[in-house]
């Protein structure tokens, strides 16, 4: 009996036992689900924390490179091309820009540039610094803490003014240039930064009514400081005895050790545009020096022809010249465009300072216009030129980005957008220069030039020669 049981059961059993299995699985399955997602959720959140750490660790070394083309490179740069007199006087002029232009970006600046307005210039949602927190703003940068980017923005907006103290070098009051820069940081500045790169800007590449390149400043510190800086020398006339009076460096060392500390900070200051450490940083990267060497060749040969010997100076300066002209294109180009825009910048750029300069007699002191308003226009118009969505596909994928890609209308769109830059630093300029002059006077005496800013404007001398 037992065994017909068992023989009557058994093929049963077997037709039972695979679907029996299989509804155990599904059951442990649907029971897993849950965790699984959730492991999968943890795991795309730490992608995300990690990617998050690498980028906001770039970006801050990167706002920390730019700091330092101010302070101590630009201080250094310029200090060592004025008379000994006047040297605390000039570096004293970069020094207060970082700590004026810091306050103002903090209280109305970076809302003005970055905050939502319209196509001219930002609003007030940021004024204080309202709502700029740890947390990204997908506007600008989705991978960084908002407040990241606005110190990153920030050491652009320092470093801005500070470039046109070279053309008003050992003859601006302190005072006068304590206001004039500052309301020119707010009312120069933030609408071209709010323009080019802020959401709704005119000449914003995406979604601007004309979309022009600027990687990481080529118009908006470039040009503007460049040509606010000939505004300003031709508004205050020529220092006492130029151009017959020599008036050669006092210390090319302090010269050469700044312009190097400018080229490293470029790193920051171009590849740091990127907004992430990814390929286009690396891209940036390289672009950037490039075409500084490329540069430095071209002004010494430009200037050994012309002058029969080839100096520190002009080497530096055409390092200088083209590290101004790749920064609109570095995020854009092939690194052999690079090298030719950088080649081209040398020697348009020594032909600025050294044929142009002198046929009009203006003194633009330490060649601000010279270097950054022509290089940086320069740079504005090649970038169209050489623009390619192999390496930044600016318009969407696909579409071409400068006239190399076919887009040639890409060269009037970066001319449009250099033309106002241009409009905005000379009409702005003069407006402020004006009410700073009738308010306060723009000017150092007679006397106190030719005693130095140092001691007439600070007190103090750069330099203890007593034994």
């Amino acid at each position: 009996m037992s065994g017909r049981c068992f023989r009557y059961f058994l093929p049963v059993l077997c037709c039972a036992l695979p679907t029996l299995t299989l509804a155990q699985t599904s059951s442990a399955a649907a029971g897993q689900a849950p965790a699984t997602q959730a492991q999968i959720a943890a795991l795309q959140q730490s992608i995300q924390n990690a990617q998050m750490s690498a980028d906001n660790a770039w970006m801050l070394v990167s706002a920390a490179l730019v700091l330092l083309m101010t302070g101590p490179g630009l201080a250094l740069f310029y200090g060592g091309l004025v008379r000994k007199k006047n040297i605390l006087g000039t570096m004293m002029q970069s020094f207060a820009m970082m700590g004026l232009v810091t306050i103002l970006w903090a209280i109305v600046g970076y809302s003005l540039a970055f905050g939502h307005g319209n196509f001219f210039i930002g609003g007030f949602e940021h004024v204080f610094l309202r709502g700029v927190g740890l947390t990204p703003n997908t506007d600008y940068a989705p991978t960084i803490p908002e407040q990241t980017y606005m110190v990153y923005q920030l050491m652009f907006a320092i470093i801005t003014p500070a470039l046109i103290t070279g053309a008003f070098a050992e003859r601006m009051k302190f005072s006068a240039m304590a206001v004039f820069l500052s309301l020119w940081s707010l009312l120069v500045y933030s609408p071209m930064a709010h323009m080019v790169w802020g959401v709704g800007g005119l000449l914003n590449a995406n979604g601007g009514h004309i979309p022009s390149l600027d990687f990481a400043g080529g118009t908006v510190v470039h040009i503007t400081s460049g040509v606010s800086a000939l505004v300003t020398a031709l508004y205050l006339g020529k220092r006492l005895g130029y151009p017959h009076t020599a008036m050669p460096p006092h210390s090319m060392v302090l010269s050469f050790i700044g312009a190097c500390l400018l080229w490293v900070g470029w790193f920051g200051f171009n590849a740091g545009s990127a907004l992430n450490s990814g390929p286009l940083a690396t891209s940036a990267f390289i672009n950037t020096h490039f075409a500084a060497a490329a540069a430095a060749l071209g002004w010494t040969i430009f200037e050994w022809k012309h002058n029969g010997k080839p100096t520190a100076l002009g080497a530096i300066s055409g390092a200088v010249a083209g590290l101004v002209a790749i920064t609109p294109a570095s995020g854009y180009v092939q690194p052999f465009a690079a090298l030719l825009i950088g080649l081209i910048a040398g020697f348009f750029c020594s032909f600025m300072v050294f044929k142009v300069k002198a046929m009009f007699g203006y003194d633009d002191s330490l060649d601000a216009f010279g270097v950054h308003g022509a290089g940086g226009t320069l740079g504005a118009l090649l970038t169209g030129l050489f623009a390619t969505k192999a390496i930044n596909a600016a318009f969407g994928a696909g579409m071409a980005t400068g006239a190399m890609d076919g887009h040639w209308g890409q060269i009037l769109n970066q001319a449009a957008g250099a033309g106002i830059a241009w409009g905005i630093s000379i009409v702005g300029t003069l407006v402020l220069l004006f009410v700073v002059d009738k308010v306060i006077g723009l000017r150092v005496s007679h006397e106190e030039e030719m005693a130095g800013l140092d001691l007439s404007q600070h007190g103090e001398e750069g330099y203890d020669l007593n034994p």
